[in-house]
């Protein structure tokens, strides 16, 4: 009887134990990326997050000749994600894409040629709204850069009159892409995109304009990760004024 017992024991610790690897090992969450890295035949992709200023992974796969990858993960509220490439040939593609993640599941399709430049990332209003505002910000970017080239040749062959007219555009620039910054932000000021745009992309702008824009979003906005950031940008560079 008493063997029997203790036998009886063994099998239940035994299979409590195997439970226990199993829920370990098994991986839950209300977030899922997945897709295709085509090309792509050896390397390690993390999933990645800012945390206290510095990249945290979050998980890792290894790459051996299936292109195709997975992640689960928990996440609290939507948040800029990364996924960072880590090839092991050393070919110089190593990259990281950023994608605004969202509760649920998310497709990323690139190329190991152009890992970042190719990705398509859909699954998310805010990323959807995130890609849109991304090719805006180029253009605006882009023009910047050729404003920035023409100063500098005309700096070269000391025109001034050239160089003023140069300064003159960049600066009107860089006023057009505050305000559409601004305006995107309030068109879309119902997604957590919104804050996040204006933190990254116009830190810098008047006080007081920061604070319009702040006021302008919903409580649950306010309440998430980038408002929260956000509202402690405006009140830091309330007290250094």
């Amino acid at each position: 009887m008493r063997y029997q017992k203790s036998f009886l024991m063994r099998r239940f610790c035994v299979f409590f134990l195997l439970t226990c690897l199993l829920a370990s090992c098994s991986k839950s969450g209300n977030f899922t990326v997945s897709g295709t890295v085509r090309g792509l035949k050896k390397g390690t992709l993390y999933l990645q997050h800012i945390e206290d200023t510095l990249l945290v992974n979050l998980d890792s796969l290894v790459i051996d000749g299936n292109p195709e990858f997975s992640f689960t993960h928990d996440l609290k509220e939507p948040e800029v994600l990364y996924l960072h490439l880590d090839k092991k040939d050393a070919s110089g593609y190593d990259d990281r894409i950023l994608f605004f993640a969202e509760p649920g599941e998310m497709n990323i399709t690139t190329s190991l040629k152009n890992f970042e430049g190719f990705a398509a990332v859909i699954g998310s209003e805010n990323q959807m709204r995130w890609a849109q505002f991304q090719k805006m910000n180029r253009q605006f970017n882009d023009k910047n850069l050729d404003l920035i080239k023409g100063s500098f040749e005309a700096q070269q062959t000391g025109d001034q009159e050239e160089i003023l007219k140069y300064d003159d555009s960049i600066q009107k620039l860089l006023v057009s892409k505050y305000r559409y910054t601004g305006q995107f932000a309030s068109t879309n000021a119902s997604l957590e995109v919104a804050p996040y745009i204006v933190m990254t992309q116009i830190p810098d702008a008047n006080i007081t304009y920061l604070d319009t824009l702040y006021r302008r979003f919903p409580n649950k906005v306010k309440r998430s990760l980038y408002g929260k950031q956000l509202k402690m940008l405006i009140e830091n560079r309330k007290k250094d004024e």
